[in-house]
């Protein structure tokens, strides 16, 4: 009886290994899933706390997922009893400079009275405690010729005491030139506009130039006849109308109501 010839064994890998191969694939094709998931969750994570971050929605309620540290971090919330304390004592302080401010206006202005009262200017220059400030009004005839804006010899000793007053204080100091209504045409002052602008600045450069203080602190303003004390309507109310007004401003008014 003749012998089955065997079969040669089969070339290739074993039968096994195809079931191996695809275990593995499976496995990294698993694995490829995990990774792509895990990074478009991170991708709406970043995008969501971004928006809530530009919301401030997490202002005063932190969120119930830890952020980075290091770019998300929560301020804490505001504690409201100790701003209005704050601003109760930021209050209290202002005030007591208002007051501060007050009480040198008022010893200034009873200096002045005291300098008007020894030189006999008493009822002639008139020193006022306004809502603007200090306010000295000085009539023509005791600083200035009529029609002129440069300073008599005799308003210097009232200026010189003026400006040694002024020292003490670091107040804007406003210069207001002012004249009556009848015209005036010449060489020197067109109109009543620059004899009253010119009147205010030849008081400032005094102070300036003469007494070296800080120019910073002066204002000088020509008024014309537009602003009268009385009605111009005869000699005596003109003499009235012709005055500079030296304003030694309280900072707590607002100029801007002047304008």
């Amino acid at each position: 009886m003749a012998k089955k010839k065997s079969k040669p064994p089969k070339s290739g890998a074993p039968l096994w290994m195809v079931t191996y191969s695809d275990l593995i694939t499976l496995v990294l094709v698993f694995f490829i899933l995990l990774f792509s998931m895990s990074q478009v969750d991170l991708q709406k994570f970043e995008a969501l706390s971004q928006s809530l971050k530009n919301r401030q929605i997490l202002d005063f309620y932190p969120s119930a997922i830890p952020l980075d540290s290091s770019s998300n971090q929560v301020d804490d919330p505001i504690d409201v009893n100790e701003t209005d304390q704050n601003s109760e004592e930021d209050e209290k302080e202002m005030m007591k400079e208002d007051d501060s401010e007050g009480d040198r206006l008022d010893q200034l202005l009873m200096e002045v009275n005291g300098y008007i009262e020894e030189t006999g200017l008493k009822g002639v220059v008139v020193a006022t405690r306004t809502e603007r400030g200090i306010v000295l009004v000085l009539p023509e005839k005791i600083i200035f010729d009529t029609g002129d804006a440069t300073i008599i010899k005799d308003a210097l000793p009232f200026l010189e005491r003026i400006s040694s007053l002024l020292v003490k204080i670091p107040n804007v100091v406003k210069v207001e030139g002012h004249t009556d209504n009848r015209k005036i045409h010449n060489v020197i002052y067109p109109s009543n506009w620059e004899l009253s602008t010119a009147r205010a600045s030849s008081v400032i450069r005094y102070f300036i130039e003469k007494q070296n203080m800080d120019p910073t602190r002066f204002i000088a303003t020509g008024y014309s006849d537009t602003r009268p004390v009385a009605p111009n309507d005869g000699p005596e109310n003109w003499k009235k109308n012709r005055r500079v007004e030296i304003v030694i401003m309280d900072p707590a008014y607002d100029d801007k109501m002047d304008e």
